[in-house]
């Protein structure tokens, strides 16, 4: 079972991957369905194995915000399944995923003390990413949020190729308006500002990282 680097699954051993099979079961989901709904009070968790998904919530205006996007490996729903709370955003696939869902995932973690201390240090990392990206906004425009987002697929998902770094966009522009925190239209002008300056090439839901480190630069 792959794992994207820093995912949830890629921090444990086989037989505690094992462990975890066991105590789930398989689900696999099409491209575009919701897996999660924000405010609901299902407890589950799911891991992923395979395929992308968003995590967004909505402002009070409808506008959807893009919170993060997960790969094979990551892990959905634990903060509802530990406190009890009602979902805290929507998890929608962006492609076609598979995944295993563990209904009592607090009786696992008491059963595997690593794995529950593992958790405590993934969430912290969350934090630190939250806090991340809150600066970005406060300090970065548009185009520097669009650079500094394209930076993180591509060292995620980015494939090399002759030409730079190749990455399989599963965002639309307005998803990734979403997850910027910028109109689609100052997201258009952002990728066409990159293009402009020979940083990225783009394509129907791909992008081509041309020069990475002047991408770097400009996100700073």
């Amino acid at each position: 079972m792959k794992a994207e680097p820093g995912e949830f699954l890629s921090m444990l051993t086989d037989d505690e991957i094992e462990a975890l099979r066991a105590a789930g079961r398989p689900r696999r989901w099409d491209r575009g369905a919701t897996v999660m709904s924000e405010g609901d009070t299902s407890d589950w968790v799911l891991v992923l194995t395979e395929g992308r998904v968003k995590v967004s919530s909505h402002t009070s205006g409808g506008t959807e915000v893009v919170l993060a996007v997960r790969g094979a490996g990551g892990l959905l729903g634990d903060m509802s399944s530990i406190d009890g709370s009602p979902r805290s955003a929507t998890v929608t696939a962006l492609e076609p995923i598979s995944g295993i869902v563990v209904r009592d995932f607090p009786g696992f973690l008491q059963e595997h003390g690593r794995i529950a201390v593992l958790l405590m240090r993934m969430v912290t990392d969350r934090l630190r990413d939250s806090d991340r990206k809150r600066i970005e906004y406060g300090a970065f425009d548009t185009t520097g949020r669009v650079a500094t987002r394209l930076i993180e697929l591509a060292e995620r998902y980015g494939e090399k190729t002759n030409s730079g770094v190749r990455v399989a966009l599963p965002l639309s522009q307005d998803e990734l308006a979403g997850w910027t925190g910028a109109s689609r239209e100052a997201v258009s002008k952002a990728l066409r500002t990159l293009r402009d300056r020979g940083l990225i090439e783009t394509g129907r839901r791909r992008v081509v990282i041309h020069d990475l480190e002047g991408l770097r630069k400009r996100a700073r």
